[in-house]
């Protein structure tokens, strides 16, 4: 086996690399234009009317976290029981939902609230609740905020 050794050189000085100057380019094609510039101007489109984003989906989502669970100190949504909020260009509002059983003692009244409340957003014109069990409901479905509040976290 050899020995590698490292060897030092020490230098007074060196000299500087050269600057890289526009005129020593030659033959440079022109500086394109700069792509960053059409791109900041533009203004962000408008989500559609039932997309999540949207003014009416998001007051329809603020109108559902505004109903809770009888049982639980936690509003619906943040339960996890809202599955889907659909919203059509003329204000129809579909809420997926479901409870946290079948033996819920507000399974006929729950959904009668929401469409009430939904209903009431402004924008919206019908509202239709499916109420499913499939999939069942489960504690993992549950924001994080609705963990904390419950010491699940």
């Amino acid at each position: 086996m050899t020995e590698r050794k490292i060897m030092v050189e020490e230098v007074e000085s060196v000299d500087a690399p050269p600057k890289a100057r526009l005129d020593d380019a030659g033959t440079a094609q022109p500086r394109q234009r700069d792509y960053l510039e059409g791109f900041l101007s533009q203004k962000p489109a408008a989500p559609p009317a039932g997309e999540p984003g949207g003014d009416l989906y998001d007051a329809i989502i603020d109108a559902l976290k505004e109903i809770f669970d009888p049982e639980i100190p936690v509003n619906i949504y943040d339960l996890g029981l809202v599955y889907g909020v659909d919203v059509t260009e003329g204000g129809h509002a579909v809420v997926t939902m479901t409870l946290t059983t079948p033996h819920c003692p507000v399974a006929e009244s729950m959904p009668g609230e929401v469409e009430l409340r939904v209903g009431a957003v402004p924008g919206v014109g019908d509202v239709e609740v499916n109420l499913v069990w499939d999939p069942p409901w489960d504690p993992g479905k549950m924001s994080d905020e609705a963990k904390l509040e419950l010491g699940m976290l």
